[in-house]
């Protein structure tokens, strides 16, 4: 009979202790539940998701921010502004030609870019569940 991966293992332990010299003895009890092996590949899949999602936070952040110092005519030349605009410059090149934005005071295909990013993490989220989730085997089976 093979094992259900949904069964959490209770682990029981009585720790005795007699320091030197004293009469009495400490007894010490600790209970921990182990977590399942689907609960474990649940906690991998939750981890993986958050990076993802993080990842994508950042990048989407970036261009989001870009977008609105451009749209509000920031000097892209001095300090902030080339900071944002020079790390979101990788993110948004693909994207540039969409709308033929040379020197563009408002960039449009930093909206595409951020609707393509979360689009692509929406996509890569899925993947990692289908991918990760634990498999559940058929109701009596």
């Amino acid at each position: 009979m093979q094992q259900d991966p949904y069964d959490r293992r209770v682990v029981q332990e009585e720790i005795v202790h007699t320091p030197h010299g004293a009469d009495a003895t400490v007894v010490e009890q600790r209970t921990h539940i182990e977590p399942t092996p689907a609960e474990r590949q649940l906690g991998s899949l939750y981890r993986a998701k958050q990076i993802v999602w993080f990842i994508v936070g950042l990048i989407v952040a970036l261009v989001g921010l870009r977008f609105v110092l451009l749209a509000a005519g920031a000097n892209v030349d001095a300090g902030f502004g080339a900071l944002i605009f020079n790390l979101s410059q990788p993110f948004v090149t693909p994207f540039l030609p969409l709308f033929n934005e040379q020197n563009a005071r408002v960039e449009f295909s930093d909206l595409v870019a951020i609707a393509v990013y979360l689009l692509l993490g929406w996509g890569i989220s899925k993947l990692l569940e289908i991918t990760m989730s634990p498999r559940t085997p058929p109701v009596g089976y």
